[in-house]
């Protein structure tokens, strides 16, 4: 199959992805226990995965993950993964991977989706960006997190892309690869491979990134600077978002998290007249004239020191301004690895004056892979295409950085509570008042969002807290305010980054909590944003079967909202329907068959709801039952489908 780059179809599938690799968790039922991540791998080629043949790196289809089972580092042959479901009878070489158990009790469950053919990454185009998000897109749901396996020598291009392509990303995706095959005596694809699972599905870190000799890098501030070295990537203006030593240090505080009630979603049109210009001394006119002839739209300008370029050649600033005319959008980077653009020198100045937007501190392929993004977004001006280059949108410029200096800037003894603790327990330095955050900011957190008190919130967002922490319990201040029903607390923590997929110990996310407390306009808000239930099917189909038998029907109706299948059995495929009918409750039979479901469908032992009316006979459920031919179809478990 030949790559390229071109339109994608909306209707696309997977086809090129070797499903015969390892089974989709699709197929294998949708069973996950709350002590389980579940990790989607989609392996695009790359060194990571190679076998050496005669002293020759070779590709070879299927042989990672029939490599991977025989490592009991990557694989727990022992360890038995429960399926939800009566019809399959899963192959054991094509089963998900499991990781060995973690200290704290966790298993990551991860699936390999082999791409056919697998490609060096010298060869991954715009149209091989689009796939991967559209299979993460398709995946979305199914997953914790993600892993992508590709090739060290464009990495850093792909990673930038996705940071942008994924748009309100609320699920981790970490890229990852090796300088020697995984499987060589000698290997740093071991370590990389086992970083990038542990951080996809034990941190909830909502971005694009690169996991490389025991850092995580954020994607778009990522470049390949050592093509000889293990510590390959560097992100020369950004510390590591973590790094693994013997423990783990999670810079939480440099985490971008989107701020937006958006659900997650892909941009896929990348626009490819797009290039990378580099300066130098006695550069011609007519090169730089030709450079930036149609069909260029946009182009990336490498630039002197702190953005400087020759203020002295008026043909130069003159075509530059030419470009600009006819609306081609310039970029200025500095072309040194570490630092950024500023206007404080008249030779940086000039470039501003004639319309070329400073980059601050963008990588070359964090700013190329933004300006194809841009330029592919056809319902924008030029004047706001022009704004969103200017703008921090991924975390990918300095922007950022400034704004957690000056949150920073707010002490946390300003919290009373926080001040009388430090005052009490002798507290002075740094580490110890960091020790003494982390321990009480979680319910400090937990108790305003429980008191529906947002300002206090605010409060402790300004002091240094981050909506990520959680309690004893895992619970986060979202779950708490979602199980209240704080619509307006949810919102304010939706904004400012809180973590709408993160689980608690027990295995619930904030809908799963909205639901359970029949908060309705909660539930709304949560979906609208992207939140998706991770409650067990069988469990769910038993919860859905004692609403109805109790003639609750707020809860039944929580659950559609949510976007749960009514139809959905219990551990005998018994549905609400059944037993609304076997107890007599009208009312929610009608429920049940308003929404779709389905009175012929067969539990365990072969009976439909129909057959519980015969058994109970009831002449009005008898008729609501009959009218099912004139019903529209059973509801798929997709919640965003469904309103009231």
């Amino acid at each position: 199959m030949v790559l390229q780059n071109g339109p994608i179809d909306p209707n696309y599938q997977p086809k090129h992805l070797r499903k015969d690799s390892c089974a989709d968790m699709g197929e294998m039922g949708e069973f996950q226990s709350e002590s389980e991540s579940r990790i989607l791998v989609l392996y695009t080629g790359g060194t990571i995965g190679m076998k050496n043949i005669n002293g020759v790196y070779h590709t070879y289809p299927n042989y990672l993950v029939q490599s991977l089972r025989k490592q009991s580092i990557f694989h727990d042959p022992d360890y038995k993964i429960r399926i939800d479901s009566a019809d399959v009878k899963p192959d054991p070489d094509k089963m998900p991977l499991v990781m060995p158990e973690s200290k704290d009790g966790r298993r990551i469950v991860y699936t390999v989706w082999e791409y056919e053919p697998l490609l060096d990454s010298c060869n991954m185009t715009m149209t091989d960006w689009a796939r991967l998000a559209m299979d993460i897109e398709n995946s979305y749901q199914q997953f914790d997190g993600f892993v992508v396996l590709h090739g060290t020598d464009t990495m850093a291009y792909t990673a930038s892309a996705l940071s942008f392509m994924l748009e309100n990303q609320g699920k981790p995706v970490v890229l990852t690869g090796s300088q020697i095959p995984i499987f060589e005596t000698r290997s740093d694809g071991r370590d990389n491979f086992l970083g990038a699972l542990i951080m996809a599905g034990t941190y909830s870190i909502p971005e694009v990134t690169v996991y490389f000799n025991n850092k995580l890098l954020r994607g778009n501030r990522t470049t390949k600077f050592d093509s000889g070295s293990l510590d390959a990537f560097h992100s020369h203006n950004l510390r590591p978002l973590a790094e693994l030593e013997i423990d783990i240090h999670v810079n939480w505080s440099a985490v971008y998290r989107q701020s937006s009630l958006e659900k997650f979603a892909i941009h896929t049109n990348m626009n490819p007249h797009v290039a990378i210009l580099r300066l130098f001394p006695s550069i011609t006119t007519q090169t730089v004239s030709a450079f930036l002839q149609p069909p260029m739209e946009g182009v990336v300008i490498q630039t002197y020191g702190a953005g400087n370029g020759p203020d002295s050649r008026a043909d130069l600033m003159k075509i530059f301004q030419e470009a600009r005319d006819r609306e081609c959008l310039l970029i200025n980077i500095t072309q040194c690895p570490r630092g950024a653009v500023s206007v404080s020198y008249a030779t940086g100045e000039a470039l501003f004056k004639v319309g070329i937007i400073p980059g601050a501190d963008m990588t070359p392929e964090g700013a190329l892979t933004k300006l194809s993004y841009v330029l592919g977004k056809k319902g924008l001006s030029y004047a706001e295409k022009t704004k969103m280059m200017s703008s921090n949108i991924r975390g990918e410029m300095r922007v950022l950085e400034a704004l957690e200096e000056s949150s920073s800037q707010i002490l946390l003894t300003e919290i009373p509570l926080v001040e009388k603790l430090q005052e009490a327990l002798k507290i002075s330095s740094e580490q110890e008042v960091n020790m003494l955050r982390n321990s009480v900011y979680p319910s400090l957190l937990c108790s305003a969002a429980y008191e529906g008190n947002s300002t206090k919130l605010q409060q402790l967002l300004e002091a240094g807290a981050m909506f990520n922490q959680c309690d004893y319990d895992g619970r986060t201040a979202l779950h708490v305010a979602a199980s209240e029903g704080h619509v307006e607390v949810v919102e304010f923590l939706l904004l400012h980054g809180a973590p709408v997929h993160q689980r608690d110990r027990y295995g619930s996310s904030p809908l799963d909590d909205a639901v359970r407390f029949n908060q309705f306009e909660t539930i709304k808000l949560l979906v609208k944003t992207g939140a998706h239930l991770t409650v067990r099917p069988f469990k769910l189909g038993t919860l859905l079967c004692h609403a109805a038998m109790t003639e609750n029907g707020d809860s039944l109706n929580a659950w559609y909202t949510a976007g749960a299948n009514l139809d959905q059995g219990d551990y005998d495929q018994r549905t609400a329907l059944h037993l609304a009918v076997s107890h007599g409750n009208v009312e929610t039979v009608r429920f049940l068959m308003d929404h779709g479901c389905n009175p012929t469908k067969e539990d365990s032992f072969g009976k439909t709801a129909l057959d519980e009316e015969k058994v109970h006979p009831h002449q009005e459920i008898k008729d609501l039952l009959n009218q099912s031919k004139d019903l529209p179809s059973s509801p798929a478990s997709d919640g965003v489908k469904f309103t009231l």
